[in-house]
């Protein structure tokens, strides 16, 4: 009985290691600006990283509408509204908070499904937000999102593998949160 409860006990304490050390990981990811490997022309569609507090490690689907001097864009967005919600939202930002839209692999990636610790994408609020598989109840995936410690289900249609842009080419990150360095 009592090897048992060691043996949980330690389960536990990896489990919680291991959700401490994505969540520093995909924070760490988050809170970078992209590198400029790219420029971008007009109609390119790409994706916008918020550096806003409370939309940290979401992207943002967009279209560059025009380029304003060196490594300034202005974008319109795809799913976010101006305030009277008469238009879509155009504002001006910088390459590095741009990125390419990631290819779309997930049917190569998930024959098997989900995995826990996972990291992934999840489509929620009209854009992608970034976290890791926490666990799953039925056919709902929970997500743990580090940058605003949030835990909530979600079916598998809404989420993606994350990738990373990297030097100018796209990086699927490990499966069950294994980490690496990007550089």
């Amino acid at each position: 009985m009592a090897r048992i409860k060691v043996t949980e006990r330690n389960s536990e304490e990896r489990s919680e290691s291991r959700t401490e050390m994505l969540s520093e990981y995909i924070k760490s990811i988050a809170f970078k600006k992209q590198q400029i490997t790219k420029v971008f022309q007009k109609g390119d569609k790409i994706e916008v990283a918020s550096q806003v507090y409370g939309f940290v490690g979401s992207y943002y689907e967009a279209t560059i509408v025009s380029s304003i001097g060196a490594y300034h864009y202005k974008i319109k967005y795809k799913n976010l509204l101006t305030d009277d919600e008469s238009a879509p939202l155009e504002e001006m930002f910088t390459s590095a908070a741009i990125r390419p839209v990631p290819p779309h692999r997930d049917e190569t990636m998930s024959e098997n499904g989900f995995r826990l610790y996972d990291m992934v994408d999840v489509f929620a609020n009209d854009g992608w937000w970034f976290g890791f598989i926490s666990g799953k109840i039925g056919e709902e995936h929970y997500v743990y999102f580090p940058t605003t410690a949030d835990n909530i289900a979600y079916p598998r249609d809404v989420l993606r593998f994350h990738q990373e842009w990297s030097n100018g080419k796209w990086i699927f990150l490990p499966r069950q949160g294994k980490i690496f360095d990007l550089h």
